[in-house]
């Protein structure tokens, strides 16, 4: 199993002056974090896109490419590339070219969109939410598969006899992950596509994703897909410290992040409780001592079988100094125990 580190960019608000904190720090900090990531042995680290206030990275790609410079080992994907608002030849072209910096190390999460800012501002239709993923997704693959691309769809210009360079290093072809939230729509574009599967899981209880999970795995078999490349993963909230008050003092960073977001949503403000229960056994929150980490990675590969898990870690943007031992103890603590479990 591929143990990683996932962020967004979060960025804190001052209380005085209710502004964010200034976006190019956070970009430096996230920098320094990969290499970091990269040294103490993770296998991937992913980047998500977001065009909010309270997020700092809205290139992904861009933040990718700078960091394929400064790593040796570590795979660079977007978790996630929203890809109903984005443009899949330049999509193509930014980790074709990230690839080739990175030597072979890049990789693509997309997925339709759990925020919907990207669509005003790059001037897409929401009612075209579904059928827009549906085509950019199908170009998307055909120029991974395909140097000169002939395509046509709806809501795109077609093309014809265009090349798409630069190529990536395995004969052109990246690596393309389908990120869901749950919705089985989407876990069946996966399967029925044989393209790996990357589930969201930041609420609730993880074994209530197993039937989804099981379905996945039916419809990859019954589609014709070869079950040994069959490659699944989870994206889940994460913080790793070796100090129990550091853990219990992050519920404020967490909380003030999760009302964020929640506020626009309609959600209840989010509770102490909620907190604790999910860094239960059952719960979704990857929080804790090292040890409580592994056995709850361990816990989601005998339920899932999972083939890779993303620690996502800077969720209320803790400081630079917690994220820097968070991501050590997670390569130093975490990763070698489980791996010598697997």
């Amino acid at each position: 199993m591929e143990l990683g580190i996932g962020m967004f960019g979060d960025l804190s608000f001052d209380p005085q002056t209710g502004k964010p904190r200034e976006a190019g720090l956070k970009l430096r900090e996230i920098l320094e974090q990969i290499k970091l990531a990269d040294e103490v042995g993770l296998d991937v680290f992913g980047l998500g896109e977001h065009h909010r206030p309270d997020y700092a990275v809205s290139a992904p790609e861009i933040v990718l490419a700078a960091a394929a410079s400064i790593t040796k080992k570590i795979k660079l994907m977007s978790t996630v590339t929203v890809l109903s608002s984005a443009e899949p030849v330049k999509v193509y072209q930014d980790f074709s070219t990230i690839d080739l910096i990175s030597n072979g190390r890049a990789e693509i999460g997309v997925g339709r969109g759990s925020f919907i800012e990207s669509f005003p501002l790059f001037g897409y239709n929401l009612s075209d939410y579904d059928r827009l993923f549906e085509e950019k997704l199908d170009l998307l693959l055909n120029i991974n598969n395909n140097e000169v691309v002939n395509w046509e769809g709806k809501l795109r210009a077609p093309l014809r006899d265009q090349m798409v360079l630069p190529r990536a290093t395995n004969n052109g072809k990246l690596p393309i992950w389908i990120a869901v939230g749950g919705t089985p729509q989407s876990v069946l574009r996966a399967a029925v596509l044989g393209l790996p599967l990357v589930v969201a899981i930041i609420g609730g209880m993880p074994k209530q994703f197993q039937p989804l999970i099981e379905f996945y795995k039916q419809e990859y078999i019954k589609n014709g897909h070869d079950v040994s490349k069959i490659q699944i993963g989870i994206h889940s909230h994460s913080f790793v410290s070796d100090n129990e008050a550091s853990i219990d003092q992050y519920y404020y960073n967490y909380a003030a992040q999760m009302d964020r977001v929640g506020a626009s949503r309609g959600w209840a403000p989010y509770g102490r409780e909620q907190y604790d229960g999910g860094r239960s056994k059952e719960g979704a929150l990857f929080m804790g001592e090292a040890a409580q980490v592994t056995d709850k990675i361990l816990y989601m590969h005998e339920l899932f079988g999972i083939t890779r898990f993303i620690g996502h870690m800077d969720v209320g943007d803790p400081s630079h100094k917690e994220m820097m031992k968070a991501i050590e103890l997670f390569g130093t603590k975490v990763a070698p125990e489980v791996r010598k479990v697997l």
